[in-house]
């Protein structure tokens, strides 16, 4: 890839098919992840049948990672396996997720209190996924910043790239992302005369703030997460403003898509992965999932809040659609945000 690329975060209950559909069509980073999946409960057939609809893909969003989480490297490396199958560009081991239940799990950031085992999995992954790329998201350190023993520990087993989230596990997001620390990974890099790709994330604004980022750093990519909310156009490079209509419209769109993909019902979806294809069916998600993005997607105008409350209302996307037709109509929207 051209360097520097600018990626999009794998995030949970965010960057799902219909989510990553949209963004595809209206400004597509360089590269998709999909939301975290459960290795352990790919290797087990109930587990693995609930977990396809996480690992849905049109062509449209390649090239695609998929991002997984576990602390069993023999899970890892079946789930390697399948995610090969499954047509992927690239598979990522999340070790930073500081969730609780994950971290119960040994999985996520619990991984960064033992490098051993994370070098295990890394190897594991690597052993399943055959020339299939394997990558790493992680953060700084646990209870405190570990970079300088931890970083190395990762780049022994060689993974193609590793995503530096600039805080560690404690600070969660309550604290400024500290990028001089990804430049000091990108110094670590360099000083072992390692291959591996660095990526930088933590509160990037736009694309033009990643960009100085990068400068500043030396880092090969930056990963954006909560900057895509509400503006599917941050990947794009027309710059253009975007009308209060269109942004309204578009939410619209997604609720349509969020709706036909995971909650009207188990359906067959074109171009999905083999694994995951004709016959199988995906499973469901709760409207209410998609409503986190209502907040993102409405905000800035007058009666913003107003609207924002009667969407929380609402159970489907044609109430969604009428909701905001009423809206539209009251104003005769054409200004520009």
């Amino acid at each position: 890839m051209n360097k520097p690329f600018f990626v999009l975060a794998p995030m949970a209950d965010v960057t799902d098919a219909a989510f990553r559909r949209i963004i595809a069509k209206y400004g597509k980073p360089d590269v998709f992840w999909t939301e975290f999946v459960s290795a352990d409960g790919l290797c087990n057939p109930k587990g693995r049948e609930k977990l396809l609809i996480d690992l849905s893909y049109t062509e449209a969003e390649r090239p695609i990672i998929a991002q997984i989480f576990s602390s069993k490297p023999g899970n890892v490396r079946e789930a390697a396996k399948l995610i090969k199958e499954l047509g992927f560009d690239g598979l990522d081991i999340n070790m930073g997720c500081p969730d609780r239940t994950i971290e119960k799990q040994g999985a996520g950031a619990s991984l960064m209190k033992n490098p051993k085992l994370a070098q295990e999995i890394i190897l594991a992954a690597k052993e399943g996924a055959g020339d299939m790329p394997v990558s790493v998201k992680t953060r700084l350190g646990y209870n405190k910043d570990i970079l300088e023993e931890w970083l190395p520990a990762l780049l022994e087993t060689k993974p193609v790239a590793i995503t530096v989230h600039a805080r560690n596990r404690k600070e969660l997001s309550d604290f400024p992302a500290r990028w001089e620390m990804v430049a000091r990974a990108v110094e670590i890099r360099n000083e072992l005369k390692s291959d591996t790709l660095i990526l930088g994330n933590g509160d990037v604004r736009d694309i033009a703030d990643a960009k100085r980022k990068v400068e500043e750093t030396g880092a090969d990519g930056v990963m954006l997460g909560r900057a895509i909310f509400g503006n599917p156009f941050l990947f794009g490079s027309d710059g253009r403003e975007v009308s209060l209509k269109e942004r309204l419209e578009i939410m619209i769109e997604h609720t349509k898509l969020f709706e036909e993909l995971f909650v009207a019902g188990t359906r067959h979806v074109k171009d999905r992965p083999r694994e995951a294809g004709a016959d199988s069916t995906l499973g469901r998600k709760s409207f209410n999932v998609m409503k986190k993005h209502y907040k993102a997607y409405v905000h800035g105008f007058d009666g913003a809040k107003e609207l924002r409350v009667e969407l929380m209302e609402t159970k489907t996307a044609k109430e969604v659609e009428e909701l905001v037709k009423k809206f539209l109509g009251g104003r005769g929207c054409v200004e520009t945000l």
